[in-house]
């Protein structure tokens, strides 16, 4: 059959602004006609002359319209000068995955399928974000490009009669407009694998896992993939490669739908692990999200440990991956609303402390420039400069070197490192799908208490604790690399000892309102103490000030994280 390039008449679509990691609705609005294609369209466009005759990535998370969007993504990618797709197969390749595809085959960037850790199904969530040729998420500057396109669309393009069956690996060659176009569908897995290898000594780590470094005792683990993309990867890893008990992973199967599981991992949605590892049966459990690049840590007992610790544990620890004793460890980061405690890690090694606002984007030209090597964010993500995204299996081969490395537990780890550098007690409270308008008025108001002058040094008192204010502002970020400002990146009060309370309407839900509050509460000495216990005096401080429960109606936040 002819391949033809068709020119298809449209019209916008109200809302396709990408959010801090691309454009997420519920998957009935996508399959609206035109609309996946008026956004990919957009995408394509955003590129601009630099698209000709390019390499593209594609792949997703697997969850349900993730193949077919993928085929109809190649097809479009032809019809507009791309020369060579690399596709995953059955239209599955992780977000970790595809940053390394990008940057090992020099591509233009990747088109990736994934609402990450949102819920999928017919009645759920899908989304498309684009990462640009550092294999991270595309900044603001591109973003704000696809959205005024998004606006004046008047037609997409499309190749008609090309057809691709992204279920089989293999190179498929084709003459588009009377031009070659390649699509490789290939391993999903392969390349991530290598990478790993060049980062972790998978020798040493297999003689841990099984016992033979441990005095003949396994590495009792218990890995969650959630029914997300990341279960063959766990699979290849953890099994084939490190020899661990294929009973010790679950949920290895990516679903459509995650077999009704919420991939979020945290002690909400995950409580199936966190109920196994209670039990006492493992050395460690780990969860991933959806498209593999958030991850959770438990220890022994159910040992929670808080995104912003795994931060600052593995910074404490990084010249026991050989890639940082090879390659020598530079600066360290954070997201704004992150914990402090990894602060504390880089002063003590004397290395360079960023903190930038949410967004996995705000990393990238620090990493490029050479001045960042570890960063990590509250909400379960943490990654390094191998590639341009947050890394979830990443994290647990990470925290993997550090128990081989030390012989230690997790909990012992934790507890060391606190009394070394104190603790960060910290929690997010999330409140979902709440209306818009007084959410949008809350956060209005309360910039204007926090931002007066006299509200420094302005004292609040509960609980037997009182904290005094030293700031008081709406974050904003100057890149030292680039020179760019970004602003209003979320209210926040940093208090006298250190301690942080931060609020922030999250770019990442399909519908309404997301309200996410942060608290972060210091102690140098007192580290050993319930952390429900030590952080309710800031919490009930930081809602007396905030006046949330009124604007929002809610008396509890939906997750606790």
């Amino acid at each position: 059959m002819a391949i033809t390039v068709a020119t298809v008449a449209t019209a916008p679509f109200e809302g396709q602004k990408p959010g801090t990691s691309g454009l997420r609705k519920k998957v009935k609005v996508f399959t609206q006609k035109n609309y996946t294609e008026n956004f990919v369209q957009c995408i394509l466009d955003a590129n601009g002359g630099a698209l000709a005759g390019s390499t593209l990535v594609v792949g997703g998370d697997g969850r349900y319209f993730c193949r077919e969007a993928c085929e109809l993504i190649v097809r479009m990618c032809a019809a507009n000068g791309v020369a060579k797709v690399l596709a995953g197969q059955n239209g599955i390749l992780s977000t970790p995955a595809v940053s390394s595809l990008i940057r090992r085959h020099k591509a233009l960037g990747g088109i990736v399928m994934t609402a990450s850790h949102n819920p999928g199904g017919p009645e759920n969530d899908f989304g498309i974000k684009f990462n640009c040729e550092n294999g991270g998420p595309a900044p603001d500057h591109f973003t704000n490009k696809i959205y005024a396109l998004s606006g004046e669309i008047k037609e997409y393009k499309i190749a008609e009669g090309l057809e691709i069956d992204v279920s089989k690996t293999g190179v498929n060659s084709y003459e588009v407009g009377g031009k070659p176009f390649v699509v490789e569908v290939i391993d999903s897995v392969a390349d991530y694998v290598c990478l790993m290898k060049e980062i972790f000594d998978f020798e040493k780590l297999k003689d841990f896992v099984s016992g033979k470094s441990r005095n003949g005792q396994p590495l009792k683990m218990r890995i969650d993939s959630m029914n997300g993309v990341t279960g063959s990867y766990v699979e290849e890893i953890f099994v084939n490669c490190l020899g661990a008990s294929k009973d010790g992973v679950v949920h290895t199967t990516p679903l459509p739908d995650f077999g009704g599981l919420h991939p979020d991992p945290n002690l909400t949605y995950a409580k199936d692990l966190v109920e196994a590892v209670r039990s006492g049966d493992y050395d460690i459990g780990a969860a991933f999200d959806g498209d593999g690049d958030r991850n959770m840590i438990i220890g022994r007992n159910a040992f929670f440990v808080t995104p912003s610790d795994s931060l600052a544990v593995i910074a404490h620890y990084l010249e026991c991956i050989p890639y940082f004793k090879k390659n020598g460890v530079t600066g360290l980061a954070r997201s704004m609303p992150t914990a402090s405690a990894v602060d504390l890690v880089a002063k003590a090694l004397n290395k360079e402390l960023f903190e930038v606002p949410t967004g996995w984007k705000y990393f990238g030209n620090l990493m490029d420039a050479g001045r960042l090597c570890l960063c990590g964010e509250e909400s379960f993500g943490t990654g390094s400069d191998h590639i341009r995204e947050k890394d979830g299996i990443w994290a647990v081969l990470a925290w993997f070197s550090v128990l081989e490395h030390t012989g230690k537990s997790v909990e012992e780890i934790c507890v060391e490192h606190w009394k070394r550098y104190g603790r960060n007690y910290f929690t997010r409270y999330d409140y979902e799908e709440c209306d818009l308008a007084p959410c949008n008025e809350m956060m209005a108001t309360l910039e204007k208490t926090i931002t007066v002058p006299s509200f420094v040094g302005k004292e609040f008192s509960s609980g037997g604790k009182t904290y005094a204010v030293k700031l008081g502002d709406n974050f904003s970020y100057n890149d030292p690399i680039d020179k760019s400002v970004s602003t209003k990146q979320g209210l926040r009060i940093v208090f006298t000892d250190g301690s942080r309370v931060v609020m922030r309407l999250s770019g990442t839900g399909s519908s309404g309102a997301t309200v996410r509050l942060y608290i972060d509460s210091y102690e140098k000495d007192n580290v050993l103490g319930q952390a429900s216990v030590m952080l309710k005096p800031l919490i009930d401080i930081a809602l007396e000030i905030s006046k949330l429960p009124s604007f929002t109606g809610r008396n509890a936040p939906t997750v606790i994280t």
